[in-house]
């Protein structure tokens, strides 16, 4: 029989899709759909996360949802190992009638167990099927990194961010689920996963996913995780030069000054042979890291919200510019023969003003 992974796969292929079109076109994390086609379930963070993934990417091939999920529960029977001794241990002397009255009893003390452990739960959270009707909506603030729950219509989630504190509504249950936020109204549907630019700085400072909710039944309450994401501006650099055009080599440098971030592209123009590495910065789906030789009269041009670092082989071999906020300002990297790295990214001072800044690395 095919496991579930090779299944996942062959669909895939068999449609041409790669995991980068799937990612882009459901929100699906990349990370998240290599796992399920490896079966390496330990990546998500429950197996409520699991079952949403595997249904939504199974519906995305257009593959039998039950039987993918039959796979899956199959492969996790298999994991549960056997003790070798109760394998080995001998048939029981004890009386059928004894044996019964003693299983009774192990029956009703797990009983016991369970309502005393679960009770606290399902009243915080409340079961599927929970009545919402007889529970007024609650409000929950987020004092950790992470909050994980099962929400209701109505329900809201203060998030505090530096001094101020933003807030999330659950408002519709329908064929996704609807949070209305400060910024305007977000819908997820199963297993998809958003960031939030809540103060609008350019840096998504929320991540959202759904993991479990029942289209068009608003009594089963939803189940989501929201996480802090950390946040890239680092300390306040020295700054040994004003912004402006031409901007000099030595130090660190202000490109642009803002009271928020913008996007901004930077153009390189070769003037000679030179090797250039480039890698866009914070901005999960660009990672990675680019390389190549470029010619005299090459062009490149690389678009970026909150940071670039680039490396040259040979600082007097290109001419930069840095486009943004309707200006553009010439870079001189270096001098002649001298190997340069450096950040072309956002820094944030004391005072929250937002500077563009040519930063040189070690």
């Amino acid at each position: 029989m095919e496991s579930l992974g090779n299944k996942l796969k062959t669909a895939r292929e068999e449609k041409k899709y790669s995991l980068e079109q799937i990612c882009q076109e459901t929100n699906m994390a990349m990370r998240y759909l290599e796992a399920l086609e490896q079966e390496n379930f330990d990546v998500f963070p429950g197996e409520a996360y699991t079952l949403g993934f595997l249904k939504n990417y199974s519906i995305y091939l257009d593959l039998d949802v039950n039987e993918l999920l039959s796979l899956y529960r199959a492969l996790k029977i298999q994991e549960q190992q056997v003790p070798m001794e109760a394998i080995l241990r001998p048939p029981s002397q004890v009386p059928k009638i004894l044996g019964i009255i003693v299983l009774i009893l192990i029956i009703l003390g797990l009983i016991v167990a369970a309502v005393w452990y679960f009770a606290p739960q399902f009243l915080m959270s409340g079961p599927v099927g929970y009545n919402p009707s007889v529970r007024s909506p609650m409000e929950f603030i987020m004092n950790t990194n992470s909050l994980e729950r099962r929400f209701y219509l109505g329900d809201t989630i203060l998030v505090p961010l530096g001094a101020e504190s933003y807030r999330l509504q659950l408002t519709a249950l329908g064929d996704t689920v609807t949070l209305n936020t400060d910024k305007g109204q977000i819908r997820l549907d199963l297993s998809q996963e958003v960031r939030v630019d809540l103060d609008n700085d350019g840096f998504a400072e929320l991540r959202i996913i759904v993991a479990d909710f029942a289209r068009n039944d608003s009594s089963a309450g939803a189940l989501i995780r929201i996480e802090l994401e950390s946040v890239p501006w680092l300390e306040p650099l020295e700054i040994s030069s004003l912004e402006g055009s031409n901007v000099g080599s030595q130090g660190n440098v202000v490109i642009f000054s803002s009271s928020n971030p913008y996007p901004f592209t930077l153009q390189v123009v070769f003037l000679a042979y030179c090797l250039f590495r480039w890698e866009v910065l914070f901005e999960p789906s660009r990672a990675g890291r680019n390389e190549h030789y470029y010619q005299q009269f090459d062009e490149l041009s690389i678009q970026a919200q909150n940071g670039i670092r680039i490396g040259l082989s040979n600082a007097n071999a290109v001419r930069l510019q840095v486009i943004g906020g309707g200006r553009t300002v010439d870079l001189d990297p270096g001098g002649p023969g001298e190997v340069v790295v450096a950040d072309i990214r956002w820094f944030r001072d004391e005072a929250n003003l937002y500077r563009l800044v040519f930063a040189r690395l070690e």
